[in-house]
């Protein structure tokens, strides 16, 4: 019997009830194995009306109330880390050891929301005037959404709703229809744990779904990870309704290698941020700029590596890197790999046509490696989101900053070096929110915000840390003056309020 995936509205499972439904595949074998409910305009409204008569009583609610109830959620979590990680390897595909490392980095933004306590305390000055006191304060949004992608499933979302909901606000999330499962699962964790009704909902479904959150008045913010075309999307129609809006896009992150960095340690680096989770994370390293006379040696050294990676089902602990999502993305994928040669690419390694034995209807792709790609190669220019590595050549290190910095996007980089003094210079002039020196993947602990520039954000805000914060609040400031029963009294004083 197919699984069907429901919605989660005022803190129970909702069966669609549009009679539209989407299929979710198990890409390791093609078939598929759930359906997912599609929300229509009308369910979209009771996920929000559930969340705004939460909102009434949780925003009020005490701090203590809402971390205690978080603390039970990340126990609860903890306990069913390997349960959520196969619900994501059966649906993204990804092996089990970085579907329990997604869970691990979600814990993270919950360890931060436990402690939220910190990050609401107000300020206060006094006495500045006679007997005037200036307080500020935070105070939550209302009911604001989320809106995920596919590549992690339950970490994303996790980049969310604990901050939110610690906040005081209610949540709804639409996560991708492609692997919907892990969201559901968390919500009844949360209600497990103590959460009231309607303070976190789940919808899932497509555009319609989208559109409505996007336009609804009772949302007062929408936070989104995805591609660069859909954020600029959900900020400009978010915006145009009044909405406060974060929106995460794509990336094509860039890792430079000095002539004096330590090349095995480049090319284990560049290997493993390349190719884990088959290239789908939007913090993968899809460009290596080989900077001097290097390249050849560490292209070789490359290439050995990523031949001796181990590709097969998920759930196979012998895996190292999974299927691609989908069949569709697959040959996209592909389509990049086999028009390089044409576009003066040097093609080390071509991964299409690969398949597994037992597995031949999986959304199987293979290792590939492009050499000496010119900036004006589709593999270069477009987000791939797949197991394909390009390498560029630069003559010296203001070259490649250069090459770095033109291009559209600015979410993640990375420099290989030993040298202190080129590496403080990168971090300074290269043009990304997230930097890395030796480190290949530089996503902050959660206590920092994720965010890049250029087209990889569109908004203000970053997302968890401190951005994340003061994203879910808004601020006010209060001035008082009580009277003290010596005062005599003033007058009328059309003046200005005297300070000293």
């Amino acid at each position: 019997m197919t699984k069907i995936v429901n919605h989660w509205i005022g803190g129970k499972s909702a069966e669609g009830a549009s009679g539209t439904f989407g299929p979710v595949t198990d890409p390791a074998t093609g078939a598929v194995t759930t359906k997912v409910a599609f929300a229509s305009v009308e369910e979209v409204d009771a996920a929000v009306a559930a969340a705004k008569e939460a909102f009434l009583t949780w925003g009020q609610s005490s701090l203590a109330q809402r971390t205690s109830i978080l603390f039970r959620f990340r126990a609860l979590l903890d306990a069913h880390r390997d349960e959520i990680a196969e619900l994501i390897t059966a649906e993204h595909g990804k092996v089990h050891s970085d579907a329990l490392g997604e869970v691990a980095r979600g814990l993270e933004i919950v360890d931060l929301a436990c402690g939220i306590t910190v990050q609401l305390k107000g300020e206060l000055s006094t006495q500045v005037a006679s007997r005037v006191d200036v307080s500020s304060i935070r105070q939550p949004l209302g009911v604001v959404a989320g809106i995920t992608p596919f590549n992690f499933p339950a970490m994303v979302p996790m980049w969310m709703f604990p901050i939110a909901i610690a906040c005081g606000n209610t949540f709804v999330l639409k996560p991708s229809e492609k692997d919907p499962s892990a969201s559901v699962r968390l919500a009844e964790l949360l209600a497990e744990a103590g959460l009231p009704d309607g303070v976190l909902n789940v919808v899932h479904g497509d555009k319609v779904a989208v559109d409505r959150l996007l336009e609804h008045p009772d949302v007062k913010a929408v936070s989104f990870v995805g591609s660069t075309p859909i954020a600029r999307y959900i900020h400009t129609t978010a915006s145009a309704n009044g909405k406060r809006v974060q929106a995460l896009g794509g990336a094509k992150n860039h890792m430079l290698v000095l002539p004096d960095a330590d090349l095995d340690a480049a090319a284990d680096a560049a290997v493993s941020a390349a190719y884990g989770s088959a290239g789908e994370r939007c913090m993968a390293i899809s460009a290596v700029v080989a900077v001097g006379a290097i390249g050849d040696e560490l292209v070789e050294k490359i290439r050995e590596r990523a031949e001796k990676i181990k590709i097969g089902p998920g759930d196979d602990p012998a895996s190292e890197m999974g299927p691609l999502i989908t069949a569709v993305h697959r040959d996209k994928v592909a389509s990049y790999v086999k028009g390089a040669a044409d576009e003066g690419c040097e093609v080390v390694l071509d991964g299409t046509g690969y398949t597994v034995d037992g597995y031949e209807d999986g959304h199987w792709i293979g290792i590939s490696l492009l050499d000496k790609v010119p900036t004006s190669a589709k593999a270069y220019q477009d987000e791939i989101f797949g197991p394909v590595l390009c390498v560029l050549r630069a003559e010296t290190y203001e070259e490649a900053l250069a090459l770095v910095n033109a291009s559209p996007f600015g979410n993640g980089t990375a420099i290989f070096t030993r040298d202190g003094g080129a590496a403080r210079r990168f971090q300074l002039e290269v043009e990304a929110g997230m930097v890395g020196v030796n480190v290949p993947i530089p996503v902050p602990v959660g206590y920092h915000s994720f965010g890049g520039w250029k087209d990889s954000l569109f908004g203000d805000h970053h997302i968890y840390g401190n951005d994340g914060t003061h994203f879910y609040t808004r601020g006010k400031v209060v001035t008082t003056r009580w009277p003290d029963p010596a005062d005599a009294p003033t007058g009328v004083d059309l003046g200005f309020p005297r300070n000293h």
